[in-house]
């Protein structure tokens, strides 16, 4: 394989058909001196975790506008920023996001340090993040890989070996195909390419630079590429959310700042278990003496486990630490109990 001949094709092609992104550079652009912003950079790449483009969009733009330095967001209060993140999922981040903003603002002036090493310094930043940043906002030659680009590689180089497994080879790949030239718009090239054309199902081989390089397609079987292992079925649990309504509002409480959506604001709730509650168990946990009745349940998946959440409602007065939140503020609420607060809520109407 020419690399050197694949490299040019790819970056030709970028030049022609980069995504309009609100936090990016053209090519065009950053070829004439303009250069990123490393805090756009680094916050979209936050965002994108575990994330598509269009869902992760508009939080940015409100971000973005709300915050429109490293320094503000940083200067912002934890509960603000989680409640801006509601819908997000994954909230590690956000918790990770403030510590590296903070960290910025604090030991580095504001400025985003420029390598890859200094980068990966920072809390919150893991080894793609951090070339990611220093590809995009500082050209520098740092081998970023995410889902797009590996499955770029394995289709490339017809990788027979499964994901996870795979990627440490495809890493290597990757970095085999690193230049000093346009190091910046090199990553960004080959996550347009994943997305748009070496999609994951039905690519459009006839509009790819690389189709004359990709062994995959010579195979005659492009769409088995990336090769993946059988995912293991998902344990389910079980709890109880307790809707505790007072007029208007609804009683929230603080979930702890460690964990699963830690330090988000939600519904109270039993714990979460194997097994069903009964009636009595989930009279029992309740957060508050009141005239409980069942208003059906929900359904909720998350990255390691699904969850069924019985609902029981009632009008009455919560305990001192709770919180009284509007119900038109309940839209800041993670998905699980803006989904539940929802169900809960509906038996009103």
């Amino acid at each position: 394989m020419n690399l050197k001949l694949l490299r040019a094709k790819i970056l030709a092609w970028y030049d022609e058909n980069a995504r309009d992104l609100p936090w990016r550079i053209r090519p065009q652009a950053r070829a004439a001196g303009e250069r990123p912003d490393p805090y756009r950079v680094w916050l979209s790449e936050v965002m994108l975790q575990q994330t598509t483009v269009p869902h992760a969009t508009p939080y940015f733009l409100r971000f973005a506008a709300r915050w429109p330095s490293v320094i503000d967001l940083a200067a912002e209060a934890d509960g603000e920023v989680m409640a801006a993140w509601a819908g997000l999922g994954y909230y590690a981040r956000a918790r990770n996001l403030l510590a590296c903003a903070r960290a910025v603002a604090d030991h580095h002036a504001g400025d985003f340090p420029v390598t890859e090493a200094g980068l990966r310094a920072l809390p919150g930043l893991g080894p793609y993040t951090a070339a990611a940043v220093a590809a995009i906002a500082f050209d520098q030659p740092a081998n970023v890989v995410d889902g797009n680009v590996e499955r770029v590689m394995a289709r490339l180089f017809a990788i027979d070996e499964p994901l996870p497994e795979a990627k440490p080879q495809l890493k290597r790949l990757a970095a085999g195909l690193l230049g000093d030239d346009r190091p910046g718009d090199w990553a960004q090239a080959l996550m347009d390419l994943g997305a748009t054309v070496c999609r994951p199902k039905a690519p459009i081989c006839e509009r790819c630079p690389a189709v004359a390089h990709c062994a995959a397609l010579a195979a005659g079987s492009p769409e088995t590429y990336p090769r993946r292992t059988a995912r293991a079925e998902r344990p389910h649990r079980y709890g109880v959310a307790y809707v505790m309504t007072r007029g208007d509002e609804v009683a929230l409480v603080r979930r702890p700042p460690k964990g699963l959506l830690g330090g988000m604001l939600a519904l109270p709730t039993s714990d979460w278990r194997p097994t069903r509650w009964s009636d009595a168990e989930a009279l029992a946990a309740a957060p508050a003496t009141a005239r409980w009745r069942s208003v059906g349940e929900v359904e909720h998946g998350f990255t390691h486990f699904t969850l069924t959440l019985q609902l029981l409602r009632a009008e009455a007065e919560a305990p001192d630490h709770m919180i009284w939140t509007p119900r038109r503020g309940l839209e800041a609420l993670p998905s699980v109990f803006l989904k539940a607060s929802r169900a809960g809520l509906s038996s009103l109407l």
